[in-house]
């Protein structure tokens, strides 16, 4: 019994001097980590980092990314390009002779000193916004009766909706002019019915006409966007919402028009960008009182040869749609302003 309980006592000995030795040798292996250079393992995990980066870059490569560069090469020669120098001859100087590298802000403090240019771009940007909601009061109905179609009806009517857009820009704005001149259409049938005596002068030529020509001309841009976000509607909402006891009005307030606004405000974006650049509509149907921004950059370009200036005024114009394009923004999300109504 002495030599079982003198073999016990060695056997725990030995178990306490092995814990012992483990922890003076984690300690001391833990103190030689400390004690090594602070720059060797950030520097080892860089490059590791490094690597491993480059390495997950060149594997993400896949040859449909190259289908990109085509589009990008477009947009860098045809858009931003032209826009750089477009801002950068803003700041220079026309002469008889042409430009002159001569830096100088007198381009843009001739648009702020002289009331009449504020007051034209004040002038457009109204035009474009009245363009914008007229458009919309006309879309809208358009759209949805689109959406109530089926088949082969909506097939020819959509085709009849794009059908005069085959033609060209100027030849649909030429339209009006025989449709409301003294002699146009209108004219005669009003003399016909007896409303007027004699043929009407003030059908052309003033700003009322341009609502008319813009509206016909972008009213596709505001029609498309909205039936696009009509048209995936799900009519079990309109049923759901009838089974509730909402009326046609509560149900296209609650229902329609908060699951369409995607398509409303992307229409609306394009028709007010290209209203407020329009210059061939203000051109041929606005007259005097009918000029906008566009036509006064225009003049500066085509008349005046004074492209220093007229680029100034570009510039102007482009800085403030581009704010308003950031305004709205904020309210919702630019992917959803340009193709929330095409998804």
């Amino acid at each position: 019994m002495p030599d079982a309980a003198d073999e016990v006592l060695a056997i725990g000995q030995i178990d306490r001097l092995s814990s012992e030795l483990k922890t003076v040798l984690t300690s001391r292996k833990a103190s030689i980590g400390n004690s090594l250079p602070s720059s060797i393992v950030p520097v080892a995990g860089a490059a590791k980092g490094s690597k491993a980066y480059l390495h997950g870059a060149i594997k993400s490569l896949r040859p449909h990314h190259l289908l990109a560069v085509p589009g990008l090469l477009w947009l860098l020669v045809f858009a931003i390009a032209p826009l750089g120098f477009l801002a950068v001859i803003s700041f220079w100087t026309s002469t008889i002779f042409g430009l002159s590298e001569t830096f100088t802000l007198d381009n843009y403090r001739a648009i702020f000193r002289d009331p009449v240019y504020f007051g034209v771009l004040l002038s457009t940007l109204r035009v474009a916004l009245l363009t914008t909601a007229f458009s919309l009061i006309v879309g809208y109905p358009i759209a949805w009766y689109l959406t109530r179609l089926g088949g082969m009806k909506k097939n020819v009517c959509v085709l009849l909706l794009f059908m005069p857009f085959w033609t060209s820009y100027v030849v649909r704005t030429f339209v009006w002019l025989p449709m409301l001149g003294r002699t146009g259409l209108v004219n005669q049938l009003l003399v016909w019915a007896g409303i007027t005596t004699q043929p009407l002068d003030w059908l052309l030529y003033n700003e009322g006409t341009v609502y008319i020509g813009l509206v016909y001309v972008y009213s596709l841009y505001m029609i498309l966007p909205i039936y696009l976000s009509l048209d995936r509607l799900d009519p079990r909402l309109l049923e759901a919402g009838a089974d509730l006891g909402a009326n046609p009005y509560q149900t296209f307030r609650r229902i329609v028009l908060p699951l369409s606004m995607p398509g409303v405000v992307s229409g609306g974006v394009m028709v007010f960008l290209l209203a407020c650049g329009a210059y061939v509509t203000p051109q041929l149907l606005g007259g005097p009182s009918g000029i906008m921004f566009g036509n006064i950059i225009a003049s500066q370009f085509l008349n005046n040869n004074n492209w220093a200036f007229g680029a100034a005024l570009a510039l102007v114009l482009i800085s403030l749609v581009f704010a308003g394009l950031l305004i709205c923004g904020r309210r919702l999300r630019l992917d959803q302003v340009f193709i929330g109504g095409a998804h």
